[in-house]
């Protein structure tokens, strides 16, 4: 069977990752910059867009409703969890660079980016698991 490829749309700095199932005839996708998750799907293009645009106008709502703060994307921060041999390992090569492990991963992250941007028209991402997500939220998406 032939995995589906992913491709992103935006809307309001947020980015849905979409996958087409030539099966079902549907488009589906989800929100990939929060820890809550949104879904959202369409049978065309533009049901899909229309769709995303919803799901995330629903989400940013509920937030002003609760009082609360909506997640924004991508804060620049992240925690990585390399394992202690691989944390070694990095340490000692951002230090044989004269860089600081954070400046030395930094740049490997961006030319990984870069290098992986330039193989494919989009980048994929693996959909996240219900237990990853803190809060889980699903608007609904009719």
């Amino acid at each position: 069977m032939r995995s589906r490829r992913r491709i992103m749309i935006e809307y309001k700095g947020y980015s849905g990752a979409i996958e087409f199932d030539p099966h079902l005839r549907v488009f589906t996708g989800h929100v990939v910059d929060l820890r809550d998750e949104i879904y959202f799907e369409g049978d065309s293009v533009e049901s899909l867009e229309a769709s995303m645009r919803r799901a995330v106008d629903h989400y940013l709502s509920v937030c002003e409703k609760r009082g609360e703060e909506p997640e924004r994307p991508f804060s620049g921060k992240l925690n990585l969890r390399l394992g202690p041999d691989l944390h070694r390992a990095a340490t000692l090569a951002a230090a044989a660079e004269g860089e600081s492990l954070n400046h030395w991963l930094v740049r490997v992250v961006e030319s990984a980016a870069q290098n992986r941007i330039a193989h494919t028209s989009k980048p994929t991402y693996k959909r996240r698991s219900s237990s990853q997500s803190s809060r889980a939220r699903r608007p609904t998406t009719d």
